[in-house]
Parts: C-alpha cells; structure tokens; sequence
C-alpha cells in the first residue's frame, strides 16, 4: 500500500503542476496537499479523517476569503477543495472561486478552475449563469488550449437554455483548422442533440461534412450523433449506408494510424459503432443489407477469439447478422461463432454466448437445440449472472408444452436470490408466463401465482396482483372452470391466513382479503363468520400498513350479513371509526351502515355480479357550477403539480431573448409575460385593481366546463414478425424427433436426468411450425381467452388501442392481405371470428400511426396482360426480384377508388416488388382524414391464394385504402407492413414495404377566433421558439411570409396586427397547434404551442423547409 501512495505522491506534481520546480519528481515538504494526503493516509478511524477534513476545509475557507491570496494559491487552494469533495466532504463556498479561477489567470490557472468547475457544479446549478461570458470569451480566443477548455465544459455541463447563446460559436469551430477543435466541437454538438435536439435540426448538413473529415478522431465522433439520429429515423439516412461500408472496410482492413490499435485490434469501439448503425439500417430492407454482406464476412473473419475487445467485435456483428436481412452463409457463420462463446470454458464468454443466444433466439430457435445440454448445464452454474442469463434465454423460448418446467426454474432461482432488481424482474416474467399459459390446470396457475406474490413480495410491479384479480374477475369461456379456479384460490388462502399470516408480504394479504370477500360464498362448508375472524386478526397485525386495512375493511362489508357476524362487524366499525386515517374512517362507516341495512348491502354489492363497464367522468362536470361560483367569488384557478413544477422551473431558467430575439409583445394595455398570450386581448384590461388577476395562469376551467387536455399516448413496442404457418404433419413430426432418441449406450445418472430436463425445457422446438417464442404470435389458449364484451358490435378487439366503432364493410383481398401480418399477434385468432371491422395499428419507424382499414367498391379489377405490360407495369422476370421503378403513375390512377379520384393526391410510388406482386402506394388528402391508398397488382401467370382465403386474379389491381391518424407526432411517419399470401403451389411468401408520409400531410387549417386563440394560448403548456427566414417581395415581409407558409402547410392566419401575426392549425385528429409570430431584427421570431409535446418542434422544422425551398 504505501508504494501506492508513493507513486501517486509522486505523480501528482506533474499532473498539477504544484511545484515551483519543473524537474522535482516528489511533493515537496511545504505542499499542503502532500501533507493532507499523508495525513489521511495515516489516520486508523472515519471519525479522525472528518475531523481532518473539516479542519483542512476550515483553513481553505479563511484563506480563499483573504484578499490577499494570489491566483497561484487559489489553484492550490481549488485542487485541495477537489480532493476534499472527492472524499465527501461538501466545499460549496469554493464553487463561486472556483468560477472566478477560470475567469482570470493564466492557462493552467484557467484549467484548474475549469476543472473544479466541471466537479463541484451540475447542469442545474445556478452559479453556471456566471461561466457564460466566460465561455464566451474563451470560445472566441486565438490559444488553442482555451478553446479546448471551453469545449470540454461545453459538453459535459451546459443547460438546455444556454445553448443559443453559444450554438453560433461552435458551429464555427467544425470548420477549425486544428482536429481536436473539430472533434471537441462535435462532441459539443452531440450533446446538444440530446437534450435540445430541435436547436440543431439545422446543421444536420454539417453533420455529414464532419463524417467525411480526413481526421479520423472527427469521423468517429460524429458517429455518435448519427447513431443517435439512426435509432430514431433510419430511413432518412439509408443513403449514408455506402459510406458507413467503406469507413467500416478501411478500419477492419487496418488503414487508420497505428495510434488507433488496441491490443492490435484496429479501432475497436469504432467498429462495434459502425456495426450498431449497420444493424439499424439494414434491419427490414434487403437493398441496403446486401450492401453489408461482403464487410460483415470480413469482419467475422479478421476478429479472432484472442482478446476481450475481439469477442465485444464479434458480439456486434452476430447481432448485425441476425437483425438485418438473412443470408444463409453468414447465419451459418453466425451461429458457429455463438457456439464457441457457449461452449467455452471461460465465464465471460460463456455470458457472452448466452446473451447473444438469447438476442438471435427469435429469428432461430433451432439454434438453441444445438447447445441444449450446454444450457443446462449453466441453470447450475455457480455463477448467479450465467444462470441469470440462462433464465432469460428460457424465457425467450416458453411455450405451452415447456412452460411448467421454465416456471419451475425461475422460481429456484427466485429462492436464492438477493438481488431486487433481479428479484422483480423475475417476478414479472413468472407472472405473465403464469397469465399467457395458464393449462388446464387451475391448481398450477394459482399456486403459482401464490409463490409469486410470496416470493416478490412488496417490491413487485403493482400490476401484477392487479392483472391476477382483473382475470380472475372476467373468467374464461367455461362457467363451471371459472367456479373451480376461484374455488380453488379460496380453498388455498383460507389454511395462509390460519398459520401465520404476519410472514406474507402486504400486497399478497390484499389479495386474499379481496379473494375472499368476492367468492368465499363458494366453499359451502365454510361459514362467513369464520372468514370475518380471519380478516379482523389481519386488522390486529402491527405491521398491517393502512392499504391493507382498506382492503381487508372493503372484503368485511361484503361478507357481513348481521346476526351472528354483527359483534365482529360492530367491533371494528367502532374501533376504526374514530381513525386518523380518513380511507379507513371511511371504511369502517360503510360497514357499520351496511352491515345493518342487509338490502341495502345486495344493492350495492350484489353478489355473483358481473363486472361492468364504467363510465368515468373524468372532468368532473358535476362540479361545474360549484368551479364557477368559486372563481367569480375570487379563488385561484387549480394547477395541476406538474403545471406548478414547470412555472416554478421556468422562472429559474435562463432566458436569452432580450438580446435580440425578444418573442413577448409589450403594450399599453396589456403586458405580455413569458406564460401570456401573444394576441391583443388583455385578459384584465376591464377589472378594477382589487380584481383577481389570472395573467400567466393555465386555464382549466372556462364557461362550457372543464377544458379536457389531450396526453400522447404512449404505445408498447411492437415486434413485427410474420405468423408462422401450422403445418400439423410437420408438428408431429417435430414432436416425434425428441421422442426417438438414441439410448444404446447406457448412461449415467446424472447424465439421464439432464436429458430428461432438456426434453422438457425443449419441447417444441424440434420444427419451425411449433415454434412459438415470447414476443411472436401465439394464440392463447382457446378455454383461457378472456370473454370479449361487447360481442354483437363486431368489432376487433386490439390491446391499448381505442377502436373506432364506425360501419365498414367486409375485408376483401387485398385487406386481409395486407392486415394479416400487421395486427396485433394476440388478435390474430379473433380476426377471423369477427371480420365485420378491420382494424390495425402499423409500426412506424418514426413517430406512430394508428390505420384503419376499409374496403373500396371494386377491389379487383382484371385487365389485359398485353395491355398492361405495354402501360409498363412490372412482369414477372427471371431475376428473383424486378425493379419496382418502372411502374409510372399513369398506370394506376384509373384504380384510384371514385370517391378519391376527384381530390388531390401524391404521386403514386413503387413500394417493392418480387416475381408475383407488386405493390404501390399514394396517400389522397381528405378534409378530416389522410387516405392511404394501396395498389397490389398480380403480375403472375396465375391466381395468387390469400391467408387465410380468398385469392387475387392474374393480372388484376387489387386497391385498399386506410385511413391513417397519428398518435405522436414526428417530423416523418413511415408507415411499415408486410404483405402475405400463398402461390398455387402451396408456397407460402411474404413482402414487405414501407411508405414515408410527411406530417405536413397531417395539418389541416384550424379556423378561430382571436378571442379563442388567446384562450387557447394560456392552456397549452408544450412550446419551443425559432427565428425563420423572412420573404422579401413586393408584399410586406410578413404578410408574404405567412401566406408562403398558409400555402405550404394548409395554416390559418387568424389576424395580422402590425409587425405581428397570429396563426393555428390542427393535425388530424383534432390536435391544435398554435403560432405566433413578430417580424424582429430582419428575421421572423416564431413561437408554437400545442398540448401535444412533439408537434411544435416537428412543425417548427416544417416551416423551416418550406421557407427554405422558396
């Protein structure tokens, strides 16, 4: 230990430049942090090193305050405060010398204070206002050093509303002679990205310039940004994919500098990002993954299995392989190299495989058989990380066959865990693979269930017990199984709550007081006044939280009849009547009354009823009038605790805009503040001084009520795989290959029992037709599905999303062609019961779309093959596919549905093409809706057969059309789908397309009043601020600008008054965004709300585009 201490001792000099000496290689005697450092290290007990500390910082306070000490000092002074924080110990007064250090001095004075700064404040703090015009000054010095400086801080910790302030300055510094200005500087701007990302949409061109630098250093760190861009939008970089190949070509073929080997590997982590951008962008596109192939072999090749850094290498690409495109040869590669992961004998590669097993598992789940012996092997290793991983790779691969015995694993390993994150991950994967393969056996499905909630205890996701009740509740298709399962939870709650109930955790009691207060009545042989016994005793229990006692309160009111149950009810009625608590009080009131009254109790609990559909008046109209009287007799609005949180953190923030890009109007008659509406209106000018002022104050409630705010709603991730078809002969087949295994040889103990568990962990996996993975379509079991409400509207019943219950006729072809595949998994069984509504919701690689698909009057129609071949529509070639570029629009617009022909639409766009269709697409701009528009044409020599029925004619146009709406809004909606169908052959295939539409297709004009855009303004709490190009014509600036912008973008200017102008418009459906705009310094200064949080950032970029193309 103490050459440790030497060495760093030793080092610290250098580093910090504290000795006078340049050549003295130790700390001299006079250092006052060489002897705070031998002072700690000497010490034997905390209690002596914090009163070190707080002498040592006692000392560096006195002497930061003289006026007397130089800035040489203040550095020491500065490092010493470093060391003490690093310890733990707060030196705040040093924050505000620390800013000064940086201000003044020389340059290593200067990185000094730098460098505290960076260390004692956060993004944050308030004391960051004094570094601006520091950071300024430096950004614009001539010493380089400086300027690094200035960058570093830049990107590790400037606020979201400094970036404008300094934006102008670091995008000079892309054009910098000097690399590593360069480099800093798209790092800075990196970090913009992240947390302003609509503050550089305007230099995304500067972007590409800085991936083409000569300097390597450059490149690579402009890939973060891309990555970045990538993960949220691959497609409008898909033309970049060239130029990532070539870097990717040149670092794996060794052409950068030597500088950038690590153990002789060339540029590692350059690599693996070049491999996760490759990834995104060949996944679902064939055309940009066989540009990857060659480079991808290359780099399977040259990454040997000989260092750390080279399995990370490998790891990457595998990834790559299996999200992209398949290819045979490189998946045969692929799963070679996972299978020396898995097999060897170190423990990270071993993780290594399992985790990478676990990614590609989906795609091939016969690679899992390979090393079915090796995986069971590791639900034993004494690693807790392999078996964790080993857990979740059985996870991945549970179906209904194999359920039991992975269920049974997860909860071994359950017992022994100490991990919580752990612990409540496993919990919630017991729990749904407990809901979505419940068997035939009600008694494996609650005890299960029991384990869950005993095992998990408090720290599991409250929507697991809410799920287990909702089921149990809702019941299945059987009567009599719904009456055997919850008879048999009774039957198992009712001996817990006898033994020792204090040992199970709260949200289990919960359960089994609501279980028993709903269906104890079941069990003939027991007497509600023993289950009320049972619940009081829960009320007794000193570590029964309030919630419990709430539930266990509610389960009593059911259960009470009077007679012989009235003491017990009486008892604690008047026990907790007189509770602090004001749920319980509550409760025991509710008790008390219907415990008495027994009619009135079958009125408001009827026993055996089914659950009801509710409806929750969720504004609360019933308190209007009281609202109403309220506010005229003088009470504030209420704001909403996050309306309170933003007001309180925009007062703190800082606000560049009277620098010169001042958006706030300044009148006579009305002061217009940072939360006032833009317009002419002042909201006061007609009340006296004693008046309420409501300046600034979000409306919530106006003369029609409650003024209901729209939230994005938010969709789960979709994973978009094509249903496998069932193929029953092949199943058994499947089946029968694990049943015939060889046994000639005799085998060890151990060794039997492995395989018998690998049979049961694998079973189902034999052929693809039995596969069914978490995350792909399975239907549940038929006896389980939950009851669907609502049966006789014939509407299609899809998870989180609100289906429109508008007539539509029966899907054609061409519908159910395209829906198939892109419905909800879980709903694919329901489809074709209930085909009297289609409806789906498409993935979307940027933004979300929700579709409704509706069938035209003449879906198919034939034509002649001459014909058509001679209006250039695509025939079937030798190739495996055909250029879907010579389809013309000419060719298509005779098949334009008639209520569609007459209003304008895009150009009609190839979407993909294969030997046997070809598909094409338009979107058709309707007042109130966007019509997408689907062309699938036949180009074969025969019928093409349809899944599940029907079939589209040779050479026949079948049309469809969707109506789409967007959910979150984004700068583009790509709306993503897969199309399949069946040859005469047998062959199943699938295509899949993809279709941009811009959200400027979405904006309708949003006709108001200036009166209602005022009150509108005060409401919306989502805003972001721009300054755009102003038109320079004949016409007045202004004016010629919004009209430009009410042309391109289908605005409505509301009112033009002066140097201002009001503007609002609406995206479908019904989602307002409102402008404001003021002509100022020769620029125009937009500023948009909206309640929606996306869509002024996205609308500001529109207008920036439009503006542009003039």
């Amino acid at each position: 230990m103490s050459d440790v201490v030497e060495k760093t001792l030793t080092a610290l000099p250098s580093l910090l430049s504290l000795d006078s000496h340049p050549g003295s290689a130790k700390l001299s005697s006079t250092s006052k942090l060489g002897n705070l450092i031998r002072g700690i290290t000497e010490l034997t007990s905390k209690h002596e090193e914090e009163k070190l500390i707080q002498h040592e910082l006692l000392a560096i306070k006195e002497q930061v305050s003289s006026p007397n000490t130089t800035m040489r000092q203040m550095k020491e002074l500065m490092v010493r405060s470093i060391y003490c924080e690093m310890l733990g110990y707060e030196a705040s007064f040093s924050y505000i010398h620390a800013i000064k250090l940086a201000q003044q001095g020389t340059v290593l004075e200067k990185r000094v204070g730098y460098l505290a700064v960076s260390l004692f404040l956060n993004e944050s703090h308030e004391l960051l206002l004094l570094l601006v015009n520091t950071v300024l000054k430096d950004l614009q010095s001539t010493n380089l050093i400086e300027v690094c400086m200035a960058l570093t801080v830049v990107s590790q910790m400037f606020p979201k509303d400094m970036i404008p302030a300094i934006l102008p300055l670091v995008e000079e510094k892309l054009n910098h002679p000097k690399e590593i200005i360069r480099r800093k500087a798209v790092l800075a701007l990196y970090k913009f990205y992240l947390i302003a990302p609509n503050q550089v949409q305007h230099i995304h061109n500067k972007f590409r310039k800085a991936l083409c630098d000569k300097d390597p250093g450059v490149m690579t760190a402009s890939l973060h940004i891309y990555l970045q861009m990538i993960q949220e939008n691959p497609e409008a970089y898909k033309d970049l994919t060239p130029s990532f190949v070539t870097i990717l070509k040149q670092v794996v073929g060794g052409k950068l500098p030597m500088d950038f080997n690590y153990h002789t590997v060339p540029a590692p982590w350059l690599q693996i990002q070049l491999l996760r951008i490759l990834s995104l962008l060949g996944k679902n596109d064939q055309s940009t993954s066989e540009v990857m192939y060659e480079v991808l072999d290359e780099s399977l090749q040259r990454a040997e299995m000989n260092h750390n850094i080279t399995y990370a290498i490998l790891y990457e690409c595998v990834k790559c392989i299996y999200t992209i495109h398949p290819k045979s040869d490189l998946l045969e590669k692929a799963a070679k190299c996972i299978g020396n992961f898995v097999l060897s004998p170190k423990i990270n590669l071993k993780y290594l495989g399992l985790k990478a097993l676990t990614y590609v598992v989906q795609q091939d789940p016969k690679l899992a058989l390979q090393h079915q012996m090796t995986i069971i092997e590791c639900l034993d290793h004494p690693d807790l990380i392999i078996k964790r991983e080993t857990l979740e790779l059985l996870f991945r691969i549970t179906n209904g066959q194999n359920v039991t015995v992975i269920v049974e694993k997860m909860l071994e390993f359950l017992c022994i865990s100490e991990d919580d994150h752990t612990t409540i991950d496993l919990v919630g994967k017991v729990a749904e693979l407990a809901e979505k393969y419940p068997l035939k056996y009600n008694e494996w499905f609650i005890e299960t269930m029991n384990t869950v909630f005993s095992l998990g205890g408090d720290m599991m996701q409250p929507d697991i017990p809410n799920s287990f009740l909702k089921l149990l509740s809702e019941g299945f298709d059987s009567v009599e199984e719904d009456r055997k399962l919850r008879l048999f939870a009774v039957n198992s709650y009712i001996p817990l709550l006898r033994g020792e109930p204090g040992k199970l955790p709260q949200r289990f009691l919960q359960v089994i007081s609501w279980v028993l207060g709903e269906y104890s009545h079941l069990r003939e042989d027991l007497e509600p006044a023993e289950v009320l016994s049972l619940l009081a005793k829960l009320l007794d229990m000193k570590n029964s939280s309030s919630e419990t006692k709430s539930w266990v309160l509610m389960a009593m009111t059911k259960l009470c009849k009077g007679g012989a149950d009235a003491s017990v009810t009486q008892e604690v009625s008047e026990t907790y009547s007189s509770s602090l608590d004001t749920v319980l009080r509550q409760r025991a009131h509710e008790l008390q009354y219907l415990s008495q009254d027994p009619e009135l109790r079958a009125r408001v609990l009827p026993r055996g009823a089914k659950p009801e559909t509710l409806e929750v008046d969720s504004s609360l109209s019933f308190l209007d009038r009281f609202v109403s009287e309220a506010l005229a007799a003088g009470a504030a609005p209420y704001k909403p605790p996050h309306q309170r949180q933003e007001e309180l953190d925009q007062s703190k923030a800082l606000s560049l805009e009277p620098y010169g890009l001042s958006l706030p109007i300044s009148m006579s008659s009305c002061s217009i503040t940072d939360r006032q509406s833009p317009t002419l209106l002042s909201m006061s000018s007609g009340l006296s001084g004693d008046t309420l002022k409501l300046d600034g104050i979000k409306r919530v409630w106006g003369r029609e009520g409650y003024l209901a705010q729209r939230e994005p709603v938010e969709e789960a991730a979709q994973v978009e795989v094509p249903s496998p078809i069932q193929s029953p002969g092949r199943q058994g087949e499947g089946d029968s290959l694990h049943s015939q295994t060889p046994t000639q040889t005799p085998t060890p103990e151990p060794e039997q029992e492995k395989q018998q568990l690998a049979s049961s962990l694998f079973v189902g996996l034999a052929s693809q037709s039995s596969v069914s993975l978490m995350g792909k379509s399975e239907p549940m079991p038929q006896r389980f599905r939950r009851k669907a409400k609502g049966q006789g509207l014939g509407s299609s019943f899809i998870a989180n999303e609100q289906i429109s219950s508008s007539l539509i006729s029966p899907p054609s072809a061409v519908d159910n062609l395209l829906c198939n595949n892109l419905l909800d998994s879980n709903n694919a069984s329901e489809l074709a019961e209930q085909t009297s509504q289609l409806s789906q919701s498409l993935t979307t690689a940027n933004g979300t779309c929700h579709a409704e698909a509706e069938l035209t009057e003449s879906d198919t129609k034939g034509c002649n093959p001459a014909l058509r071949r001679d209006n250039c529509v695509v025939a079937a070639g030798p190739g495996p596919h055909n250029d879907p570029g010579r389809l013309t629009e000419v060719c298509l617009d005779s098949y334009l549905p008639a209520e569609l022909s007459g209003l304008s639409h895009s150009e009609i766009a190839p979407l993909c093409a294969n030997q046997s269709l070809n598909l094409s697409a338009c979107h058709v701009q309707k007042e109130d809706s966007l019509i997408l528009v689907v062309f699938i044409m036949n180009s074969s020599e025969s019928a093409i057969q349809q899944i599940p029925a029907g079939e589209v004619t040779s050479y026949s146009v079948a049309v469809g059309q969707y109506s789409l709406t967007v959910k979150r809004p984004a700068v583009h909606v790509e709306v993503v789908g897969t199309v399949s169908y069946q040859l005469p052959a047998g062959t199943s295939q699938s295509l899949q397309f993809s279709y941009k539409v811009p959200l400027t297709s979405f904006i309708r004009p949003f006709v108001v009043s200036t009166e209602e855009y005022g009150t509108m303004w005060l409401s919306f709490s989502h805003d972001t601020k721009q300054n755009l190009t102003l038109i320079n014509d004949n016409q007045e600036p202004l004016t010629a600008t919004l009209n430009a912008l009410k042309k391109k973008l289908q605005l409505h200017v509301v009112e033009v008054i002066g140097m201002e102008g009001i503007v609002a418009c609406r995206l479908l459906q019904d989602l307002p965004c409102l402008m404001h705009c003021r002509v100022n310094a020769g620029w125009l200064a937009v500023w948009l709300r909206s309640p929606v949080p996306d869509l002024p950032d996205c609308l500001i970029y529109h207008c920036q585009r439009a503006l542009q193309s003039l």
